[in-house]
C-alpha cells in the first residue's frame, strides 16, 4: 500500500470517528430541567411525582395506591407499562404533588381529608388507614425514573436510604414504639397510631453550565416523613405536635396533608452515577472467610474419604478377578454355553457400565427435562450478558423480567431440537 493511500484512510477514519454520535438505551435517556421562563421542548419546568402500590414485610398483600385514602391527582394518569413491569405488579399513577424546578415550597397544602366514625364508610376508611399504619405498609415515589429514598442515621453512624417510607407508625399498648415511632421521642402516647402526613423533599440537581447540554438534570430526590396536627390547614408553617390518632377513636377527625420542597445545586454528582449512594448505603455483610473455609475443608475430606473407598473397593476386586485361574474359567463357562469374553465383561465392578447405560424408564420424561434446561441455561446466560453490557439497568423498570420472558419464548425452539434429539437416540427410542 503507498503511503498516500495509508494517509488518506487514516484521515478518513478520524473523520468517522469525530462524526459519530453517542446515543442513550431505551428507558435511559436523561432529562433536562429549567426555570419556568426558560423551558422550551426540550427543557421541561414541571417535575412531575409518580406514586407505585404500597406493600409491607409484615404483609404478603400490595395495594395499589388508590386503595388507601390518600390524596389523589385529580387528573390522573397511569403511564404505560411493560410486560416485566406488569408481571412484577407495578401499579405506576401520577400524584398530586407538583413540583417546579427549582421553587422552593415551605409548606404547601395538598388535601384534607374528614372522617366521621358514626359514618360506616369514614370507618372502614380510618380503620384500613390504622391497619396499613400497624402492618408499616411503605410508600414507593418516583422522580424522573428514580425512587425517592428516605435516609436516616443507624448505628456507627452510617446512613441508610431506604427506597420507600411508610404510612404511619403504631405505639402499641405497652408503649413499644413499633417501625418508625422509634425516630421520634415525641412519639410517646401508648396504644396510639401516628400519621405521616407531611414530607421535606429535597431535590438535588447537576446544573448543565459547563455541559454540552442546556438546563439541569437531577441527581438526587430524598425525603423525610413528618407526622404535624395542622391547627391551621391554610398556615404557612407546617409545624405543630404530632398527628396521633387514638386505637380506639370515635367522633370527628381531620387529616391534612402537606409538603414542603427545597432544591440544592451540586456537579459533584454526575448523572450517570446518581444511583451511586442508593447502592452504598444498602447493607453489606462481611465475608465470613472462616465459614467458607470450614466448609471447603469438610467437602475435601468428605470428597477424600469416598474417593479412598471406591479406589480400595475397585482394587480389591480387580486383584480378586485376576487371580481366578484363566483356564478354569474358560473352561467354566463353555461348558455353561457362554463366552470367555462375556464372563469377563459379567463380572465384578464392570457390570457397572449396565447401570450407566442403561435406556431410562420414563425418556420422554428425561427429554422434556434436558429440552428445559438448555432453554432455562441459554435464558440466564443472555440475560447475564445483556445485564454485564448495561442494558438491563434498574433505572429502565421491568426491563429484566421483559428480557427473561422473551428470551423464554424465543429459546423455545433449540430446547425443542434437544429433546428431540435426546428421544430420538438409540437408548431412549428402544
Amino acid at each position: 500500500m503507498k503511503p498516500l493511500d495509508l494517509c488518506f484512510r487514516l484521515v478518513c477514519s478520524l473523520i468517522a470517528i469525530s462524526t459519530v454520535c453517542g446515543f442513550y438505551l431505551p428507558g435511559l435517556a436523561p432529562v433536562n430541567f429549567c426555570e419556568e421562563d426558560k423551558k422550551t421542548s426540550d427543557c421541561q419546568n414541571e417535575i412531575q411525582v409518580f406514586v407505585n402500590r404500597l406493600d409491607s414485610v409484615e404483609s404478603v398483600l400490595p395495594y395499589e395506591y388508590d386503595v388507601f385514602d390518600l390524596c389523589k391527582d385529580d387528573q390522573e394518569k397511569r403511564p404505560s407499562e411493560n410486560l416485566g413491569q406488569v408481571l412484577f405488579g407495578e401499579r405506576i399513577e401520577t400524584s398530586p404533588y407538583k413540583l417546579k424546578f427549582r421553587k422552593d415550597e415551605p409548606c404547601h397544602k395538598v388535601c384534607t381529608k374528614l372522617y366521621d366514625t358514626s359514618k360506616q364508610e369514614d370507618k372502614v376508611k380510618l380503620d384500613f388507614l390504622k391497619r396499613g399504619m400497624e402492618l408499616n405498609y411503605q410508600h414507593h415515589w418516583i422522580v424522573d425514573n428514580m425512587p425517592v429514598t428516605w435516609c436516616y442515621d443507624v448505628e456507627d453512624g452510617q446512613k441508610y436510604c431506604n427506597p420507600g417510607f411508610p404510612i404511619g407508625c403504631l405505639v402499641n399498648l405497652d408503649g413499644r414504639s413499633k417501625d418508625a415511632c422509634v425516630i421520634n421521642s415525641e412519639f410517646n402516647k401508648k396504644n396510639t397510631y401516628y400519621l405521616f402526613n407531611h414530607v421535606d423533599i429535597t431535590i438535588t440537581y447537576h446544573s448543565g453550565e459547563n455541559e454540552s447540554w442546556r438546563g439541569a438534570r437531577l441527581v438526587g430526590a430524598r425525603l423525610e416523613p413528618k407526622s404535624i396536627k395542622h391547627s391551621d390547614e391554610n398556615s404557612q408553617s407546617c409545624e405543630g405536635p404530632p398527628m396521633d390518632i387514638p386505637k380506639e377513636f370515635t367522633g370527628n377527625l381531620k387529616v391534612t396533608y402537606s409538603y414542603s420542597v427545597k432544591f440544592e445545586h451540586t456537579d459533584q454528582i454526575k448523572w450517570a452515577s446518581r444511583w451511586d449512594y442508593i447502592l452504598v448505603s444498602m447493607p453489606h455483610t462481611n465475608i465470613q472467610w472462616f465459614s467458607i473455609m470450614n466448609s471447603l475443608v469438610i467437602v475435601l475430606f468428605l470428597s477424600g474419604m469416598v474417593a479412598m473407598i471406591m479406589l480400595r473397593t475397585l482394587h480389591k476386586d480387580i486383584a480378586r478377578y485376576n487371580q481366578v485361574d484363566q483356564a478354569d474359567l474358560v473352561k467354566i463357562h463353555r461348558q455353561s454355553g457362554l463366552a470367555y469374553e462375556d464372563a469377563q465383561e459379567e463380572s465384578g465392578w464392570k457390570q457397572v457400565h449396565g447401570d450407566v447405560f442403561r435406556p431410562p424408564r420414563s425418556g420422554m420424561l428425561l427429554s422434556v427435562f434436558l429440552g428445559q434446561g438448555a432453554q432455562i441455561f441459554i435464558m440466564t446466560f443472555i440475560t447475564l450478558f445483556l445485564a454485564c453490557l448495561g442494558f438491563l439497568s434498574p433505572a429502565n423498570r421491568g426491563a429484566l423480567m421483559t428480557c427473561a420472558v422473551v428470551l423464554w419464548v424465543l429459546l423455545g425452539t433449540p430446547a425443542g431440537y434437544v429433546s428431540a434429539r435426546m428421544y430420538k437416540s438409540k437408548d431412549i427410542s428402544y
